[in-house]
C-alpha cells in the first residue's frame, strides 16, 4: 500500500473533525484506492483485513465520512446502489457511465468553474453544485458486441 495513502487518510479525519478509528481509516483508503465504489464493494475489500467489520458499520462510516464533506456520495442512473468517492476542495467534475457494465469515470467540468451549467432558470436560488452524467458505451462493451 502506498504510504502516502495510509498518511492522507488520518490527516483528512483529523482536518474534518472526527476521530481517527482503524475502521474509519480503512473505509477512506479503500474509496482513495478505488474511486466510485459501492458500500459492498468497499465492505468486501476490508472484509479480509477486518473480519469484525459489518456492513453497516461501513454505512455508518460512509455517512459520516459524507456529512464531514470528505466524502461525495454519487447516485447514478442504473446503479445497483450509491456510489462514493473521496471529495477535494474546489473539485467540480462529472461522471460517464458506460450503460453495459457500469465502468464510470471522471470528467472534468467543461467550463472549469462551478458551477459548470447555468440553468434556463434559477428561481430565486443560488446554484452551489451541477451534476452531469453522460451515459455512453465505453471501448471495452463496443468490441464485445461486434
Amino acid at each position: 500500500m502506498d504510504l502516502n495513502v495510509t498518511l492522507e487518510a488520518p490527516e483528512r479525519l483529523r482536518a474534518a473533525g472526527l476521530r481517527v478509528t482503524v475502521q474509519r481509516v480503512a473505509v477512506l483508503n479503500a474509496l482513495i484506492s478505488r474511486p466510485h465504489t459501492s458500500a459492498d464493494s468497499v465492505h468486501g475489500a476490508l472484509r479480509d483485513t477486518f473480519n469484525g467489520v459489518a456492513l453497516p458499520t461501513v454505512h455508518g462510516i460512509l455517512g459520516d465520512l459524507t456529512n464531514a464533506g470528505i466524502v461525495r456520495r454519487v447516485s447514478l442512473p442504473d446503479a445497483a446502489s450509491a456510489l462514493y468517492e473521496v471529495q477535494h476542495a474546489d473539485d467540480n467534475h462529472h461522471h460517464l457511465q458506460c450503460v453495459r457494465c457500469g465502468r464510470v469515470e471522471d470528467v472534468a467540468c467543461a467550463l472549469g468553474a462551478a458551477p459548470c451549467l447555468h440553468p434556463s432558470h434559477d428561481h430565486g436560488m443560488r446554484i452551489i453544485e451541477a451534476s452531469v452524467t453522460y451515459r455512453a458505451i465505453c471501448s471495452d462493451c463496443e468490441r464485445k458486441s461486434e
